[in-house]
């Protein structure tokens, strides 16, 4: 893949199994959050910058510790001959808990708090320490696998909080701090500069079709960093630090950000309603070449998105939108790949109608879009059943040795899913009606609607095959 490994930051075991959270009802109102969107300026000629003290302290207030807990429960298998001289005796259970370290920045004054997806994820309980030794049981508004973004709340008032930068605005060069408890050895300041801008392509979050627009940063971030803050030279929030690509597990100077906006946009759709709800414009598209460019009548350094299909009834084809357009911008915002159109079309809400800037027949023209609604459980197998191809890190934590052995892992089952004494947390699927099932796209297709599917499985009773009924 690459010659450095891609590694969450969070000093958490992933928890494959999503437990009973305690979930803050959605509001009306978006989290009142403090904005300031002025760019940062260069420093007066000659001046003297002999520290930054004053700038990152009320950084550090607002942001915290995240400790996350989850008990794993583990049906204990009888021998045969226990059962032959004692008789039918139910199985028995293990309980057992993981523990999971990240960090989280208060953004409101009345406790919402800024963390990654893979901090809490599958979490029974989630804690919350300030600078101050206060300590908070937090409530899980939501979370969004597709930014790796996750919104707690803690019921606090006067609450310490960081104010938000645009970070649109953000420039390679520009100073930034890393805030954050790195290997759990306490609350600690790194200090770097933007690296890089837009950062895709890096697989973190391909499992789940997510949205990747990383900021680079050689800012030093560790284990236990995830969830954190990265702000800039006033102490404004610009990012989530997130991840980090490195050979060995630890900081190198690629750190990895999820930019402010973004975390921001979810977090305001998750209070609201609890999900996250994504503009859909409805095509398929391809990043210009200067090849096909110039074949549509464009300069060769003409940057764009290229229209190769457009799906029925969406609202690229109401709107009026054809094959072989090119996408060059939408909202003002430059477009120069597909990865950025339907990243920035995923940040408009649906039904908000969106301005296109397009060039059709070598002439520009603007058209107006009313977006669509993704509607999409991706990692959703079954009714209530989310399933995660299995990783190395899973493989470890589940003890699964044998590399012969691939399929997907169940990652959370509903408490009203009807699969969940068949298909419980923790179980690997190997194979669906005789064909081994690597990935949830592979799975789908070969599950067979409205019958009962044979599936493959592999438990704490070992491998063994049990009968699925799937609706149509």
């Amino acid at each position: 893949m690459r010659r450095a490994a891609l590694f969450f930051l969070s000093a958490a075991v992933a928890f494959a199994a999503a437990g009973e959270r305690r979930k803050a009802a959605p509001v009306a109102d978006k989290p009142q959050v403090t904005v300031d969107a002025a760019p940062l300026a260069p420093a007066a000629r000659g001046g003297l910058v002999l520290s930054y003290a004053d700038v990152v302290e009320p950084a550090q207030k607002a942001v915290v510790s995240v400790y996350s807990t989850k008990i794993i429960k583990e049906r204990i298998a009888l021998h045969p001959l226990f059962r032959q001289f004692f008789g039918d005796i139910p199985e028995q259970e293990r309980r057992s808990e993981q523990q999971g370290m990240g960090s989280g920045v208060i953004v409101t004054a009345d406790g919402y708090i800024l963390t990654n997806n893979h901090v809490i994820e599958g979490a029974d309980k989630v804690k919350v320490t300030l600078t101050d030794d206060r300590d908070f049981i937090a409530t899980v508004v939501g979370t969004d696998p597709k930014t790796d973004v996750a919104v707690l709340k803690i019921d606090g008032q006067a609450l310490p909080t960081v104010t938000l930068a645009d970070s649109d605005k953000l420039r390679v060069g520009d100073i930034v701090f890393a805030v954050g408890n790195p290997l759990g050895v306490g609350q600690t300041v790194t200090m770097g500069i933007v690296s890089a801008k837009g950062r895709s392509k890096l697989g973190l979050l391909e499992n789940v079709s997510g949205y990747e627009d990383f900021i680079q940063t050689d800012a030093a971030i560790n284990m236990g960093n995830s969830g954190g803050a990265l702000v800039d030279a006033r102490g404004r929030l610009v990012g989530i630090n997130s991840a980090i690509i490195s050979p060995s597990r630890g900081n190198i100077g690629i750190g990895l950000a999820i930019p402010v906006n973004l975390a921001r946009f979810v977090m305001d759709s998750l209070a609201a309603t609890g999900t996250v709800a994504r503009g859909h414009l409805g095509v398929t598209s391809e990043t210009l070449t200067p090849d096909v460019g110039e074949q549509l009548g464009l300069a060769r350094t003409m940057r764009g998105v290229v229209i190769t299909d457009i799906d029925p009834e969406s609202a690229a084809e109401r709107a009026g939108l054809r094959r072989t357009d090119v996408i060059v911008a939408i909202n003002g915002h430059a477009v120069s790949t597909w990865e950025e159109l339907r990243l920035l079309t995923s940040q408009i809400a649906p039904d908000a109608t969106a301005a296109l800037k397009v060039m059709r027949d070598g002439q520009p023209l603007v058209v107006e879009v009313t977006l669509g609604r993704v509607e999409e459980k991706p990692n959703e197998l079954l009714p209530g059943v989310d399933v995660t191809p299995l990783s190395p890190d899973l493989r470890r934590r589940l003890g699964i040795r044998d590399p012969r052995i691939n399929g997907l892992v169940v990652s959370s089952v509903a408490d009203d899913s009807p699969y969940r004494e068949g298909l419980a947390p923790n179980t690997v699927i190997l194979q669906i009606n005789r064909v081994p099932v690597p990935d949830v796209k592979t799975a789908r297709e070969k599950l067979m609607r409205g019958e009962r599917n044979l599936f493959m499985i592999l438990d704490g009773r070992g491998p063994r095959h049990i009968v699925v009924a799937v609706p149509r």
